[in-house]
């Protein structure tokens, strides 16, 4: 079982920066892959960013990409997110979810746990 809880979310004005994180709870969090998501009012919870286990191989969204950066410190039991030129377009929750195995994936089925998300509002 693997408990994550976001935090680092909040308010910030476009073109601004900010990094979420997410703490995990699991003993053995060096062998899940992790991925962020996130949901916007009205839309359905789509992919960010994603990780494997050493954090050797990422995968990024074609909205993001150049502008996220997903990393991980496994000593720590944290995935972070480092968002900049933030648009008002990434206004949503960002979730963070963990993975059995260790290969990256983009799915919200692909992963088996969840945290309960982080509000992300950008101002225009």
């Amino acid at each position: 079982q693997v408990q994550l809880v976001e935090s680092g979310g909040g308010l910030v004005q476009a073109g601004g920066s900010l990094r979420v994180s997410c703490a995990a709870s699991a003993r053995s969090f060096g062998s899940y892959a992790m991925g962020w998501f996130r949901q916007a009012p009205g839309k359905e919870r789509a992919f960010v960013a994603t990780i494997s286990r050493t954090g050797g191989n990422t995968a990024y969204a074609d909205s993001v990409k150049g502008r996220f950066t997903i990393s991980r410190d496994n000593a720590k039991n944290t995935v972070y997110l480092q968002m900049i030129s933030l648009k008002a377009e990434d206004t949503a929750i960002y979730y963070c979810a963990a993975r059995d195995g260790s290969a990256i994936a983009t799915r919200v089925y692909n992963y088996d746990y969840w945290g309960q998300g982080t509000q992300v509002t950008v101002s225009s």
